[in-house]
């Protein structure tokens, strides 16, 4: 669904081909016919079944674009032998065996286009500040390979099956004479609010979309941190580190609440003594 709905936004064409990779049989099963009902020929997908961290169905093919909103936080069993695959070999560490995130992102960097490769994928925030493996993989990705674009930080309750708010990597091959910088949006507040499911309605988005294609420093929303800034935080990505949206308090009138409380006691005062005063005129 992911793809089809990339498609319909592409200014420049349709897609060439599609690809994707499934574990769950069922799941598998119905993105093929998703593209079959969608009108894309059997020429122009191929769908693979399989597990995408162990084996890896599309070989050497380079893509230009990969969107992707992979399990959250999935266990794996960190197999110290998926450190000679190439995907992950870059880093030196493998994620945690509670933490698979990387592992997808890692998977889909070494797939991208070197020309003109990008990447939009879906993740928990933790993997913008967890520590250990993960920042080391972390600084090999923002700092030797240059590839983070952007951070964009979304509302909760946005998606199906998860009600904590997420966060939109952007990673791209050529950064178009960005590379010295990562853009942050902190968009958690760009949402309708509904009953059961927040929404991001079309001025959300262009809001967000603005920001990111005009890339400057917009107060609490976006920030352009340069690459010793990040260095400075040690290649921590948390969003709240690059956009202060604290909103500072109207100061408290100290005069004006003892002045209240005084009152307030006066009052109270009062109405006990008219109730005791009712109290003994029935003889209580």
């Amino acid at each position: 669904s992911m793809l089809l709905e990339v498609q319909k936004h592409l200014t420049t064409g349709r897609v060439g081909h599609f690809y994707g990779q499934e574990n769950n049989a069922t799941t598998y099963n119905l993105a093929r016919m998703n593209m079959l009902m969608h009108g894309v020929d059997y020429q122009n997908f191929d769908i693979y079944k399989g597990d995408t961290l162990r084996e890896d169905k599309y070989g050497d093919v380079k893509m230009t674009v990969q969107v992707c909103n992979p399990p959250y936080s999935l266990k794996y069993d960190a197999n110290p032998v998926l450190l000679d695959d190439p995907r992950y070999s870059g880093a030196g560490k493998l994620p945690p065996k509670s933490h698979a995130d990387y592992a997808f992102v890692e998977h889909m960097i070494y797939h991208m286009d070197d020309d003109d490769g990008r990447v939009a994928v879906l993740l928990p925030h933790g993997v913008l500040f967890r520590g250990g493996a993960e920042e080391v993989i972390r600084k090999y990705i923002v700092r030797d390979l240059n590839r983070l674009d952007a951070v964009i930080g979304l509302a909760p309750n946005l998606f199906h099956g998860t009600p904590i708010p997420v966060c939109l990597l952007v990673l791209k091959t050529k950064r178009n004479g960005n590379s010295g910088n990562v853009l942050f949006i902190d968009a958690s507040k760009e949402f309708k609010p509904g009953k059961n499911q927040n929404t991001l309605e079309d001025e959300h988005i262009r809001k967000i979309v603005d920001a990111y294609v005009n890339r400057v420093d917009v107060d609490r929303f976006a920030h352009v941190a340069d690459m010793a800034e990040i260095e400075a935080n040690g290649w921590n990505l948390n969003i709240p580190r690059y956009v202060d949206t604290f909103e500072e308090e109207e100061p408290v009138d100290l005069e004006a609440v003892r002045d209240d409380l005084k009152r307030i006691e006066g009052e109270k005062k009062a109405a006990i003594d008219r109730a005791e005063s009712m109290l003994r005129q029935l003889g209580l």
